[in-house]
C-alpha cells in the first residue's frame, strides 16, 4: 500500500530542491564578475578585441560561459582610467601616460605595456593625400598657438614646394578629455618648440590656446572627418581604417617620416621599461633617420590589494594576448609586444607577486 504521504513528500522535495538550485545559482552570479578595466582610447581597439578572444577561448567552443571569462572594458581615456583604480571593482586600467616609480611604489600597483604604436597628425584638406603633406614640429606648436592660421602659410609652403595649399583657415582640433594620446602630441610639440614647452606644456590634459575638444578618439577622429580644412592628432590604426589622410613628420634626424608600424618600431626602440620598478622612459625621445618621431606604449595598471584570484585573471587575459594576439594587434596598425618583452613581463609578475600566476 502506498504511503499517503509519498506525493507530497516528493512534491517538497522537488520544491526544495528548485530552491536549492536558484540559491547555488544566485550565489555563483554574485561571486562570478567580469573583468573590469578602465582608461586609454588609443588601445581599446586591440583590447576589446582581445577580451572577445579571451571568452572564446575560455568557453573553448562550448555553450557554457561564465562571466568571469568577460572582460568589461570603458575606453574612458587614460587619466580616467588611472582615477578609477581608486573604485574597488576596477581591476585594471590602460594608460598610454605611465606612471613613475615612486608613485607605482606608493600605491602598491603593478604596470606593464601591452601594446604600442603611434599617433598621427591629420590633415583634412582637400586635394592633399595621405603622406603628401609635410609638417614639423616646431610649425604644428605654431598652428596650435594661433601663430599660423592658414595652409598657405609660409611656413608650410617652405616644407611643401610642390604641393597646391588652399588660402583657407586651419580649423584646430583637439582632445578636450585626459588622454595619453594628448600626452604624447604635447610632449612632441614641447621637444620641437620652446614656447610651446613654456606657455601649455606637456599633459594629459591641458589648456589649449585655442581650437575645438572632443572626447575619445573616437569622437575626436569622427570630428576630423566631417571637418574641412582642419588639423588634428590620431592613433595610426583608426586614421588608416578610416581613410583619413595622415602627414609625413619631421622626426629629430630631420626626415619626414610617413606612419607606419616599422616607423613606430624604429621609434620605439629607445623606449624601455624597467623590469624592476615597472617604470618608463619616454617614448618620445626616439632618434635616428626610420624613427616616428611620435609613438606611444600603452601600459597595463594592477592594483595588488584585488586579491590572488582578480589579479591572476588580469594576468591571464593579456598573458593570452602576448601568445595569441599579436597578429591582431598588427593588423590594426599597433605594434606588439615582442616574445623576449613578454618574458620579461612575466618574470616581473613572478618577483612583485606573493603567489603564483598562473
Amino acid at each position: 500500500m502506498m504511503n499517503a504521504f509519498q506525493p507530497l513528500a516528493r512534491n517538497m522535495w522537488s520544491r526544495f530542491a528548485l530552491l536549492l538550485g536558484a540559491i547555488i545559482f544566485s550565489a555563483a552570479s554574485v561571486q562570478a564578475e567580469p573583468i573590469r578595466g578602465a582608461g586609454s582610447t588609443f588601445a581599446a581597439p586591440i583590447i576589446q578585441l582581445w577580451s572577445r578572444d579571451y571568452e572564446a577561448m575560455r568557453t573553448d567552443g562550448g555553450d557554457f560561459t561564465s562571466p568571469d571569462w568577460r572582460v568589461d572594458y570603458e575606453p574612458v581615456g587614460s587619466l580616467a582610467g588611472v582615477m578609477r583604480l581608486g573604485q574597488i571593482e576596477t581591476d585594471f586600467a590602460a594608460t598610454d601616460a605611465p606612471l613613475p616609480a615612486e608613485e607605482l611604489k606608493t600605491r602598491n600597483l603593478l604596470q606593464f605595456p601591452v601594446v604600442m604604436g603611434g599617433i598621427v597628425v591629420v590633415a583634412n584638406v582637400d586635394g592633399i593625400g595621405a603622406g603628401a603633406l609635410r609638417l614639423s614640429g616646431p610649425v604644428i606648436a605654431d598652428i596650435y598657438l594661433g601663430k599660423v592660421t592658414k595652409w598657405s602659410d609660409p611656413s608650410i609652403k617652405a616644407l611643401n614646394p610642390d604641393v597646391a595649399l588652399p588660402d583657407t583657415t586651419i580649423e584646430v582640433l583637439h582632445r578636450e578629455d585626459g588622454s595619453g594620446s594628448t600626452l604624447a602630441f604635447t610632449g612632441f610639440l614641447s621637444a620641437s618648440s620652446p614656447e610651446w614647452a613654456q606657455k601649455p606644456g606637456a599633459g594629459t590634459l591641458i589648456k589649449w590656446p585655442l581650437g575645438k575638444g572632443e572626447k575619445g578618439t573616437g569622437g575626436l577622429a569622427n570630428l576630423t572627418a566631417r571637418t574641412k580644412n582642419s588639423i588634428s592628432y590620431l592613433e595610426y590604426g583608426q586614421v588608416v581604417r578610416l581613410g583619413l589622410p595622415f602627414v609625413s613628420l619631421q622626426n629629430r634626424s630631420g626626415t619626414f617620416i610617413r606612419p607606419s608600424p616599422e616607423a613606430f618600431q624604429a621609434g620605439l626602440e629607445t623606449a624601455t621599461w624597467d623590469g624592476t620598478t615597472g617604470s618608463s622612459a619616454n617614448a618620445n625621445e626616439a632618434a635616428g633617420e626610420t624613427a616616428y618621431p611620435m609613438t606611444v606604449v600603452t601600459y597595463v595598471v594592477v592594483p595588488k590589494d584585488r586579491g590572488e584570484g582578480r589579479i591572476n585573471r588580469v594576468l591571464d587575459l593579456f598573458r593570452l594576448a602576448f601568445s595569441r594576439g599579436g597578429d591582431e594587434a598588427s593588423a590594426l596598425g599597433y605594434v606588439p609586444v615582442s616574445p623576449a618583452l613578454a618574458g620579461k613581463i612575466e618574470a616581473y609578475w613572478t618577483a612583485n607577486l606573493g603567489f603564483a600566476n598562473n
